[in-house]
């Protein structure tokens, strides 16, 4: 396994796994003892970024969430995991009542509800504080002083270390961190969006959020990653659920335009040049670029989970990596 380090204050900082495993659904569709088998096996290989949220998974039941975090919680106890591990959950988006969704009825962003989620989310978790905290959707109902100040509270408690963000516009993250850095408070410090090798539109709104693209890493915010070389971004949905290589999951409807044939034609060839699978260079073209990417992966087999390690020690050429970042569609 290879690492880096999220963060930059000496007091919160952490050495994470470069490959991050998503736990979402967890204690959901994906069963206890099949959970529990890619964890350890995840660790195993030296995996130690572990990422889930307050609301997962919400949708499976038709309730509010909290499977996979109280599942991540009887795994550490039945393991003894520590510290060791490093732990990533959010709030903001869990449904107030069941039967209800993020999009019509979320517990938003106010200090009282970023109080009060957290300390659900660490009672489910079985841990005293939380390594890495992330504001899930935005609230636009809510000051961005107000959450700033919520978040900054718990740092200052020593009940959350790293703060995070997922799903703003990027001009809102920066809002947010300039008003934390005008007052000396903690801001948010790792990204988390959707990032994959094909691009998607930005002008078309996804499933996930019906009023706009804010998921998916667009321009504006890899512009904004380059210019802040001390943030992270975490990169979920690497793989499309598995659209790039399962004929029963079409790719999303974004992702349907001119530029993605070209660009689908270089990965099958630099595959093919490389005896990886798709999603493995998929994988390592993120996590060998230029930007600081932290590929978000879930597993829900250890087979798929051994599929995903084995990119980790995939080293594209600088000639394969300049044919997938160039390939454009053919003019006619």
């Amino acid at each position: 396994m290879k690492y880096r380090t999220i963060g930059t204050d000496p007091a919160h900082r952490r050495e994470v796994s470069v490959l991050a495993l998503g736990a979402m659904l967890f204690g959901s569709r994906t069963d206890e003892a099949t959970s529990f088998a890619v964890l350890d096996r995840y660790v195993e290989a030296g995996g130690n970024f572990i990422d889930t949220s307050d609301n997962y998974a919400f949708w499976t039941d038709g309730g509010q969430g909290g499977q996979s975090e109280k599942l991540l919680g009887r795994w550490r106890r039945s393991r003894g995991i520590g510290d060791e591990i490093v732990i990533a959950t959010k709030l903001g988006a869990r449904p107030l009542a069941p039967g209800t969704s993020y999009i019509d009825n979320p517990e938003g962003l106010s200090a009282k509800v970023v109080r009060e989620s957290a300390e659900r989310s660490r009672e489910r978790l079985g841990v005293n504080k939380l390594d890495l905290l992330y504001a899930h959707i935005e609230d636009q109902k809510v000051s961005l002083q107000e959450t700033v100040e919520g978040f900054a509270e718990l740092v200052a408690e020593g009940t959350v270390g790293l703060l995070g963000v997922s799903n703003h516009a990027a001009w809102r993250v920066e809002r947010a961190r300039a008003l934390a850095a005008s007052a000396g408070l903690p801001g948010y410090e790792v990204l988390q969006y959707q990032h994959s090798y094909l691009r998607p539109r930005t002008d078309v709104p996804s499933g996930l959020f019906p009023d706009g693209s804010l998921g998916s890493a667009g321009p504006d915010l890899l512009g904004y990653l380059r210019a802040e070389p001390a943030l992270t971004l975490v990169a979920y949905s690497p793989l499309l659920a598995g659209a790039y290589t399962r004929e029963d999951k079409p790719l999303p409807a974004d992702y349907d335009h001119p530029g993605t044939p070209a660009r689908l034609t270089a990965l099958r060839e630099v595959a093919k040049e490389t005896g990886a699978s798709v999603n493995q260079v998929v994988l390592a073209w993120q996590l060998g670029g230029p930007l600081p990417i932290v590929p978000l992966a879930g597993a829900s087999s250890v087979a798929q989970l051994e599929e995903n390690l084995a990119a980790v020690d995939l080293e594209l050429t600088a000639e394969q990596r300049e044919r997938l970042d160039s390939a454009v569609p053919v003019r006619a």
